[in-house]
């Protein structure tokens, strides 16, 4: 239940934060259709502004807004009221970013593409599932790697110039090994 403009609300609302305009408005329309009250930013200023104005009981969260880690969004909005359902969503998986943001009060954390459905399933499950099998292989060293710099990088809170030196390598490098997709386990 949601006050809108003094008018009480009894859709479930849903606040989506990407950085992405196109990809956002589709997911919007697509919940919108689904019965939910929609509230959309493509920075995490304006999503937490949006959280303030309509205090969503769910919320979608890209991981990359722009610059920014959508880490620091989901730590605020989960410290606004513990019981808004939280759900990362990525194209840059990582095992220290999915560890963080289910410390910060994700309940989910989903690897793009992923459709209205999918999140939706996410942001409605409440236990883990212990049949999801688990891998024969081992990681590659380039996944091993990608995974490495992630974790540094999530270990000086998002900056590339500490994570650098940290990792003893130019900061330019990190930027561009960082740009690229992370290689499939």
């Amino acid at each position: 239940m949601t006050i809108v403009n003094d008018h009480i609300n009894t859709q479930p609302s849903v606040l989506v934060v990407d950085d992405d305009e196109v990809f956002c408005e589709v997911l919007a329309d697509a919940l919108t259709d689904r019965g939910y009250l929609v509230a959309t930013a493509h920075d995490i200023a304006n999503g937490l502004l949006q959280a303030r104005r309509t205090d969503p009981e769910y919320a979608v969260i890209d991981l990359r807004i722009g610059q920014e880690s959508g880490l620091v969004l989901a730590e605020k909005l989960h410290a606004m009221d513990e019981n808004t359902r939280i759900v990362m969503l990525t194209g840059y998986a990582s095992i220290a970013t999915a560890v963080e943001a289910i410390k910060l009060g994700a309940v989910h954390y989903l690897a793009k593409p992923a459709d209205a459905d999918e999140i939706l399933a996410a942001l409605h499950k409440d236990e883990g599932d212990s049949s999801v099998p688990v891998s024969d292989n081992p990681l590659t060293v380039k996944r091993l790697e990608w995974e490495h710099l992630q974790k540094v990088l999530n270990e000086c809170d998002g900056n590339i110039s500490a994570a650098a030196r940290k990792l003893r390598m130019h900061r330019r490098t990190l930027q561009r090994k960082l740009s690229k997709r992370p290689v499939r386990e």
